[in-house]
C-alpha cells in the first residue's frame, strides 16, 4: 500500500504554521510498512482540492487528509471529498453528543455552525475524538482508501496512533509489524551509517531506517512476524549488533530524551542537581522540568548571563574572569563549583559561551564550555565548536551537557534507570 499525505490549509501555504501533522503521520506509517511517496498542500479552495485528489488517486492506494474539518466556511475537506465521491454527509450521533457536552460544561452557547463537525461520510468508519471536536473517518471506495483527520496536532496525533493506525495494520498485514527506536548523541548521521553500512546494505526483516534531528540521531528497527515475541525475537538481534558497533553513543530508547534519561537515573541514584547558565539562560532546566518527578531531582538554579552577576551573585571571583573570560574552561568549572555550593546538590553544572552569531572576543561564535561537579571532586569540564543558529547552539549545547553528564556518572558507577 503506497500513500500521500494532503494537509489542507492556507495558513500552511502562507508559511503561517509548519505542516508537522505530515512528518508525524509519515513516521506511524512507516512502522506498519506503508510507503509514503509524496506530500502534497493544497489551500482552503474545494476547486484546488479536487484537483490535488484526483492527481493522488492516479498514483496512491492510501490518501490521508489533514485538516479542513473544523466548523468554519473554510473548512471544506470532508464536502469536497463526499462530492467527488457522490456520497452523503450525515451526523454521527456519537459526535454531536460529544459537541453539545463540550459546550455544556463550557457553560457557554453552541453556534448552529458546530453541528457541521459531527458530519461524516455516510458509510465510513468514524474515529472518535477525544481531544477536540470534529471526529475523523475512514472510508474505501474502489481501489482507494480515504482517511479525514482533523488539523490540530493534539487531536490529530492521538486520533491517528490508536484510532486509525490499528485499523491501516490490519489492512497490510496478516502478521506483527513492532517497532524500535535507538536512540544516539554524539555522532553525525553520516558516521552512524557507515559504521552500520554492512547491516543497512543487507537488511530485509527487520529493517532500519536512520534520521538525524536536533543533532541526534535515530535508528528505527522495524520487524513483522507472525508473533508480536517473535517480532522482538528480530528486532533484540538487531540491536545488539546495533550496540555492538555504535553503542558509546547510544543513550535510550523509543519515547526517551536525553533529559529523561538523565532525569530517571538522578533519581535512581538518588542525586540531585543544579545549575548556572550563561549561554542557555535556564533552558538546561527547562528541559530537564519537562520530565514528571523530577522535583525530586532538580533543586534549582541561576541564570548568569552578566559578568557582574557571575560574581554578586553566585559568587565567582573576579579574577577567574579577568585571567580567563567568561568563554573558558575555568569559568565553566567555577560555575558548576559554586552553583553546587549555593544550592547544596550533589551536581552542578556550568554553561557558558558564545551563542552567536558574534564572537564573544577572541572566542569564535559557537564555542562553548560546560562545568560538570559532582561531589567533592575537580570539576570536569568540556569544550563544544558548534556552527548552528544562535538558538540551535544553545539546545546542542545543553542536549551535550546532559550526553556528558550521563556518560560521566555511568563511568563513575552510578547505574542507569
Amino acid at each position: 500500500m503506497n500513500a500521500e499525505i494532503i494537509a489542507v490549509g492556507s495558513e500552511l501555504l502562507l508559511g503561517q504554521i509548519t505542516n508537522s501533522n505530515a512528518r508525524f503521520i509519515s513516521s506511524q506509517l512507516a512502522e506498519i510498512g506503508i510507503n509514503v511517496y509524496y506530500h502534497t498542500v493544497v489551500g482552503d479552495n474545494p476547486n484546488r482540492l479536487l484537483d490535488a485528489i484526483t492527481i493522488a488517486e492516479n498514483r496512491s492506494d492510501l490518501i490521508i487528509f489533514s485538516g479542513g474539518l473544523g466548523p468554519t466556511k473554510d473548512d471544506l475537506t470532508k464536502e469536497t471529498i463526499a462530492k467527488h465521491l457522490h456520497i452523503e454527509l450525515e451526523e454521527d450521533k456519537d459526535a454531536m453528543k460529544s459537541i453539545v457536552e463540550f459546550f455544556q460544561n463550557q457553560n457557554k452557547p453552541m453556534t448552529e455552525n458546530n453541528r457541521k463537525q459531527a458530519l461524516v461520510l455516510r458509510g465510513s468508519h468514524v474515529l472518535a475524538n477525544k481531544n477536540g471536536m470534529a471526529p475523523g473517518m475512514m472510508y474505501t471506495a474502489s481501489n482507494h482508501t480515504y482517511i479525514l483527520l482533523p488539523g490540530p496536532p493534539k487531536e490529530i496525533e492521538p486520533m491517528f496512533q490508536f484510532e486509525a493506525k490499528p485499523l491501516l495494520t490490519s489492512l497490510v498485514s496478516k502478521g506483527q509489524i513492532v517497532s524500535h527506536v535507538l536512540r544516539f548523541y554524539g555522532i553525525g548521521e553520516a558516521e552512524l551509517e557507515d559504521k552500520l553500512q554492512h547491516l543497512l546494505e543487507n537488511q530485509t526483516n527487520p529493517t532500519l531506517a536512520p534520521l538525524a534531528s536536533d543533532g541526534e540521531v535515530t535508528i528505527r528497527i522495524t520487524a513483522n512476524a507472525d508473533t508480536t515475541e517473535e517480532a522482538w525475537k528480530k528486532i533484540r538481534v538487531a540491536k545488539e549488533e546495533i550496540l555492538h558497533i555504535a553503542g558509546d553513543y547510544f543513550y535510550g530508547v523509543d519515547d526517551d530524551s536525553i533529559s529523561s534519561v538523565l532525569t530517571k537515573m538522578l533519581m535512581k541514584n538518588e542525586l540531585t542537581i543544579a545549575a548556572a547558565e550563561s549561554l542557555t539562560a535556564g533552558l538546561f532546566q527547562a528541559e530537564l522540568a519537562n520530565n514528571p518527578g523530577v522535583g525530586e531531582a532538580l533543586l534549582g538554579g541561576m541564570v548568569t548571563y552578566n559578568e557582574q552577576v557571575k560574581i554578586n551573585q553566585l559568587g565567582m571571583e573576579k579574577e577567574v574572569i579577568e585571567q580567563h573570560g567568561v568563554v573558558s574552561s575555568e569559568c565553566a568549572s567555577e560555575m558548576a563549583r559554586l552553583v553546587k555550593e549555593k544550592f547544596g546538590s550533589t551536581i552542578g553544572v556550568g554553561l557558558t559561551g558564545a551563542a552567536g552569531p558574534q564572537a564573544h572576543g577572541n572566542k569564535p561564535a559557537g564555542t562553548v564550555w560546560i562545568g560538570i561537579a559532582i561531589g567533592d571532586e575537580p570539576p570536569h569540564t568540556y569544550r563544544l565548536q558548534l556552527s548552528g543558529s544562535r538558538n540551535t547552539n544553545r539546545l546542542r549545547a545543553t542536549k551535550s551537557a546532559f550526553y556528558r553528564l550521563i556518560q560521566l556518572l555511568i563511568e563513575k558507577g552510578y547505574e542507569r534507570a
